[in-house]
């Protein structure tokens, strides 16, 4: 039985770019590019003549920016846009902004360090996960809320307790920055320490962790090698790279390195996980968010063998239900949550006994 592919619209200003993403895909037996377009005003009438099911956007075009374009199709015709935007910061900016207006991946375009090999690798797994995706329109989104009081008033008691606070691990990939944005909105600045992998290109892990610092109450900031784990900081793996947790002497540190890829995968949600499992056992919380694959399913398992609590986001709130389903499937949660229960969660499994008695 011939199953039906997977149709996508290429839209950049780009001759190049069109030709490479035609090409990589056009080895894909399970997707078909239906047509191409060099801006978005072509791209909206073959939008209505193709029908296409995913639409790849670039952000940068003439007579109308990617963004704009976005919205106007997030609000009259929606449908799953995963933007492929160059490795210049203030495009990396635009390119999480159109992930909170509704897009449902990033790629970086393959130029520079991220080559037409590393593009094959990832667009295609990129193309299946936008094809199963839940849209999440925000064009009308209003801005992450304030720290409520009583989180506050929590995390309080967690900083002043005696004993140390848990670490918190939280892994994502399709739909996570998102996702992650709204788990950190509930942490405020004096939280258990954070380590977030999210499957995320070079260059883009910098700017998600800049506007995550910008918009929650606790620092973030991207890993770098030896970064001291603590209260109130939240450390993102770079993109292409691993982060592990070590401890030596008492105090917890992050390693970031090189490696093979994991699940298809680097930073590895997987190898975060067991590095924290090894690092903390009992001492850690784990988190797996809404992601596309079974990354981060098996490290959450050896978390929770190895003591820690662990929570998976549920179906209802996920923008793709892959990697909290296998690791749900895997016995690795504890407990399976929505998304906005998380934050309090966490809180609640990382306060130290004392605290809780308070």
């Amino acid at each position: 039985m011939n199953l039906r592919k997977i149709r996508v619209l290429i839209v950049d200003d780009s001759a190049i770019v069109r030709k490479i993403l035609t090409e990589t895909l056009s080895d894909m037996p399970d997707i078909e590019v239906a047509g191409t377009a060099p801006d978005p005003y072509v791209a909206r009438d073959k939008i209505l003549a193709l029908n296409p099911d995913i639409v790849t956007l670039d952000i940068e075009m003439p007579r109308m920016d990617g963004l704009t374009f976005l919205k106007k199709l997030m609000r009259h015709h929606p449908m799953p846009v995963i933007i492929i935007s160059s490795l210049a910061q203030n495009s990396c900016q635009i390119a999480l902004e159109a992930l909170r207006q509704g897009a449902v991946e990033v790629i970086a375009k393959p130029s520079g360090p991220y080559s037409v090999g590393d593009l094959k690798a990832t667009i295609a797994a990129k193309i299946r996960a936008a094809s199963v995706a839940k849209l999440q329109n925000r064009t009308a989104s209003a801005p992450l809320p304030e720290v409520p009081p009583a989180l506050k008033k929590t995390a309080e008691l967690v900083s002043s307790a005696t004993g140390s606070t848990k670490i918190v691990a939280i892994g994502a990939s399709t739909g996570g920055t998102e996702a992650i944005a709204t788990v950190l909105a509930g942490l405020p600045s004096d939280s258990p320490p954070v380590l977030i992998a999210q499957h995320i290109p070079p260059v883009f892990s910098r700017a998600f962790a800049d506007r995550m610092n910008q918009s929650c109450a606790m620092a973030v900031k991207e890993a770098v090698d030896g970064d001291l784990v603590r209260p109130g900081m939240a450390l993102v793996a770079p993109g292409n790279f691993h982060m592990v947790l070590r401890k030596d002497q008492g105090t917890f540190r992050v390693i970031v390195k090189d490696g093979p890829l994991v699940c298809y995968q680097r930073p590895s949600v997987d190898v975060m996980f067991s590095s924290v499992a090894d690092a903390a056992g009992a001492s850690a919380v784990g988190v797996i968010l809404t992601g596309m694959g079974a990354d981060g399913a098996r490290g959450l398992r050896r978390m929770r063998d190895a003591g820690a609590r662990t929570i998976a986001q549920d179906e209802a709130s996920c923008v793709v239900f892959g990697m909290p389903k296998e690791a749900i499937r895997l016995g690795g949660a504890d407990r399976v949550m929505s998304l906005a229960n998380i934050a309090g969660a966490i809180l609640k499994e990382a306060m130290p006994p004392l605290a809780q008695a308070v």
